[in-house]
C-alpha cells in the first residue's frame, strides 16, 4: 500500500478587462497612442480595468460591465489579446481574458468616472511609457500583445460574427414549410441570452438569413440595440440549396468593404461558406481554425477580428462561443 497526498482540485477564479485606447494628434497632425491604466486603491498597483464575473454573465459582458464601472468609460470589445492565469490563495487559480477597447472622443467626454474605494485614480499613459508603469509581470507580457498589433497598425479592428440560429423546432412539425420553422422555448431563451453578450462586441449591423427561425435569434439583439434586422435570402439554407454561392460572396465581401462591426445569423450548412468567404475577402490562410470556428452548436457563434485600416493582413483571431443555457 503505498502512501502520498491527495491533490486537490483548484478553484478557477473567471475575471475579463480591457486595455483601453485611444489615439492623439498634435499640432502638425501626427498622432500617438494612449493606454489607460488604473490606480487600485487596496492593492496599491498600476494594471488594466479588470473584474470578476457576476453570476451567469459572460467573459465579454463583464469585461464591458467593469471597465465602465471601473474607470466610467463605456466602451466596446475589439480584438482578443488572450489570457492570463496566475494563483491565488486558498487552492485558487485566476484566469483573466482581455480585449482591446478604442475610446472615442465622445465617450472620454461623458466619462463618469470619480475615484473610489476601488479604483483611486486613472491613467493616459504614452505607450512607450506603459510597460513601464504596470505593477506585474503578466500584465506586461499581455501587453505586448497590444503593442505588436500598434506596431504594425493593425489595433484598431473591426469584427463580423457568424451566428448559428437558436434551437428550432424540429423539420416536419405541423406541415410547415422549413423556412417557416418557429425558435422552440429553449430557442427563445438562448436568443435572450445572446442579446447582451452579442452587443459587447457593438455591431452597428445585423444581417440575417430571412427563415424564421434565424430572424426571431437576433430580434432580441435589435431590440437591445436598437437597430433594424437586414434581412437577406443569401444568407438562407433554401437559397444556399440552389447552389449560388456568388451572391454570398458578394454580400460578405461588402461587409468586410464597410469595416463595421457586424452579425450575420444564418444556418449549421450556409456556414462554413461564410467562414470562407471571410477568409478570401481578406487573404487569409486557410488552416484548421477555421472549420473549428463553424463547429457550432444551435446559438453558438464565432467572432472575426480583422483590421479596420488594413483588412487584407487577414483575421487577427478568432472567438468561438459555443452558448450554454
Amino acid at each position: 500500500m503505498s502512501g502520498g497526498t491527495k491533490k486537490t482540485s483548484q478553484e478557477e477564479v473567471l475575471a475579463s478587462g480591457t486595455v483601453c485606447w485611444r489615439r492623439v494628434f498634435d499640432e502638425h497632425g501626427d498622432s500617438r497612442f494612449l493606454v489607460l491604466l488604473i490606480h487600485r486603491t487596496k492593492q496599491r498597483d498600476v494594471s488594466f480595468p479588470k473584474g470578476k464575473l457576476d453570476p451567469g454573465e459572460s467573459m465579454p459582458q463583464a469585461a464591458v460591465r467593469e471597465t465602465l464601472e471601473e474607470t466610467g468609460l463605456s466602451v466596446t470589445l475589439g480584438v482578443n489579446l488572450g489570457t492570463i492565469h496566475y494563483e491565488l490563495s486558498g487552492n485558487r487559480t485566476k484566469t483573466v481574458q482581455y480585449w482591446a477597447a478604442k475610446v472615442r472622443e465622445e465617450t472620454l467626454q461623458t466619462s463618469t468616472f470619480t475615484p473610489n474605494r476601488e479604483v483611486e485614480a486613472i491613467e493616459w499613459v504614452p505607450i512607450d511609457a506603459v510597460r513601464k508603469r504596470l505593477s506585474y509581470k503578466a500584465d506586461r507580457e499581455l501587453f505586448d500583445v497590444f503593442l505588436r498589433l500598434a506596431s504594425r497598425d493593425l489595433i484598431d479592428s473591426f469584427s463580423v460574427t457568424l451566428l448559428r440560429h437558436a434551437k428550432a423546432e424540429p423539420r416536419g412539425g405541423a406541415r410547415r414549410a422549413d423556412h417557416l420553422r418557429p425558435l422552440t422555448p429553449d430557442g427563445e431563451g438562448q436568443a435572450e441570452t445572446l442579446a447582451p453578450i452579442l452587443a459587447a462586441f457593438g455591431p452597428s449591423r445585423i444581417y440575417s438569413s430571412t427563415a424564421t427561425r434565424c430572424l426571431a435569434t437576433v430580434a432580441p439583439l435589435a431590440s437591445y440595440l436598437r437597430k433594424r434586422v437586414r434581412a437577406k435570402r443569401s444568407l438562407s439554407q433554401d437559397f444556399w440549396d440552389e447552389g449560388d454561392l456568388a451572391s454570398l460572396r458578394r454580400r460578405m465581401g461588402k461587409i468586410v468593404a464597410r469595416g463595421k462591426n457586424t452579425v450575420v445569423c444564418s444556418h449549421r450548412p450556409v456556414l462554413p461558406d461564410l467562414a470562407r468567404e471571410l477568409m478570401l475577402a481578406t487573404g487569409s490562410p486557410p488552416g484548421s481554425y477555421l472549420n473549428a470556428s463553424v463547429a457550432l452548436p444551435p446559438a453558438g457563434f464565432s467572432v472575426f477580428h480583422f483590421s479596420r485600416h488594413h483588412p487584407d493582413a487577414g483575421i487577427l483571431g478568432v472567438e468561438t462561443y459555443p452558448l450554454k443555457h
